[in-house]
């Protein structure tokens, strides 16, 4: 599962009338997690073989993400495009993506652990639910023997070592794999693989649920104010006293 979003270097501005990120300006990319996700799906499969397929839901510009996916070495392409699908929250979200996947059928279900325009961390954990499979988040290792994963999770208290059966559902952080550039030879086989097109129709998804949650109102980040500077005449150590009491510091 790969995602288009916009340039994290690049200015990024939401639509005054619908609160949503407006997507029609600046330069959009794949998420650099999700490469990563894929960079692990084409690990795995040059050591046990089978077959990698990108699945992304987006509007039509999200064709770009799945052409350099392909051109990284993945076998083909699914792209989600219905323009009821616009504004989804993540509920929304993870119910096409579970269905998209229930109808491609896979072993192994990869997405980064959250993107760096929603940064909600929660559609991987949502899909397993939907589709009733073990879920193996924010993994910074992962290996496969038979029919099961096991990986490894990074934690503020230590390593968690996960263990699931396949088919699962895995995100993983930054830290997993360096995603490979697409080469040369890489893009132009990309132009002939296939790439499949699905509205919510084709999913026989039965009356999607609008979004469950909407943007009340939007307004600019405030602009930066002066921090306070305190010049030692003697009496620093004082205001710096106050500062930090009056800010609840101390």
């Amino acid at each position: 599962m790969i995602k288009q979003v916009p340039d994290t270097y690049g200015p990024v501005e939401l639509d005054s009338l619908t609160g949503l990120l407006d997507r029609s300006s600046g330069e959009q990319v794949s998420d650099e997690t999700t490469e990563r996700a894929l960079e692990v799906a084409l690990q795995q499969k040059e050591i046990h073989g089978g077959e990698v397929v990108v699945l992304t839901m987006g509007p039509a510009q999200a064709i770009d993400a799945l052409r350099k996916a392909l051109a990284m070495g993945a076998d083909s392409g699914v792209h989600i495009l219905d323009d009821d699908l616009a504004g989804s929250d993540a509920a929304r979200t993870s119910e096409i993506l579970a269905a998209a996947l229930r109808r491609i059928g896979f072993d192994l279900a990869l997405a980064g652990d959250r993107s760096t325009d929603g940064q909600g961390g929660v559609i991987p954990a949502m899909v397993a639910e939907r589709l009733g499979v073990a879920q193996a988040t924010y993994l910074a290792s992962l290996s496969i023997d038979g029919l099961s994963l096991t990986g490894e999770r990074v934690t503020e208290s230590g390593v968690q070592t996960l263990r699931a059966a396949l088919p699962s559902v895995v995100s993983v952080t930054e830290k997993i794999a360096e995603p490979r550039y697409p080469n040369f030879r890489g893009i132009m086989k990309a132009k002939k693989k296939p790439v499949d097109v699905w509205s919510v129709a084709d999913l026989g998804v039965q009356g999607v649920a609008p979004a469950g949650s909407r943007i009340g109102s939007v307004a600019e980040r405030p602009a930066r104010q002066a921090g306070v500077r305190i010049v030692d005449d003697g009496t620093a150590g004082r205001q710096l006293a106050q500062f930090l009491s009056t800010s609840g510091l101390v």
